[in-house]
């Protein structure tokens, strides 16, 4: 029988089931891409639920029954990645006619990958920010996402290393797409 997941607007009780999930995506799926030093930096520094997305009501939750199995969503501020630990600056509202709204923080469950998860979560956001106003969308992707992205229309910008506590460093890829 099919599998039915419903996608739905991330609420603030999520937050332990999110942040739980996060962390499961992060240390399973980075295996081959990352060292564990790697991702055991960028998963303490930078991973997390942010909850401004979840109070703008842009981060989604998909479930198969009541069990979040994946997570992401978009945004309307200047954040282009990172939880609410990661968080240095204060964010402004961006600018629909001029700027590219930010695809964040997508997160599968190991598994439930590689059925699909991430580009519903993509289609939804891409459609939201669309009807925001956006015609550019813009992310931050871990070298595991890279590859989801590219299928799902992005283009590579540039590469750089995300500098972690303790002198680690990780890379990672900004890549862009018109909605």
């Amino acid at each position: 029988m099919p599998q039915t997941f419903t996608l739905r607007a991330a609420v603030a009780g999520d937050f332990a089931a999110l942040n739980a999930l996060i962390a499961r995506s992060a240390l399973a799926l980075s295996d081959g891409f990352y060292t564990p030093r790697q991702t055991a930096a960028v998963t303490r520094d930078v991973f997390g639920v942010d909850s401004q997305l979840v109070a703008d009501g842009t981060y989604f939750a998909i479930e198969a029954g009541a069990v979040i199995v994946a997570c992401g969503g978009w945004g309307r501020r200047s954040t282009g990645c990172g939880g609410d630990q990661a968080k240095r600056a204060p964010e402004r509202l961006l600018d629909p006619a001029t700027e590219a709204a930010k695809i964040r923080a997508f997160f599968v469950d190991p598994a439930w990958a590689r059925r699909g998860l991430g580009s519903m979560l993509m289609t939804h956001c891409a459609a939201q920010a669309a009807a925001a106003g956006f015609g550019m969308l813009e992310l931050i992707a871990t070298m595991p996402g890279v590859p989801l992205y590219l299928a799902r229309g992005f283009t590579e910008v540039e590469r750089y290393d995300l500098e972690l506590s303790g002198g680690m460093r990780v890379p990672v890829a900004r890549m862009r797409r018109a909605v």
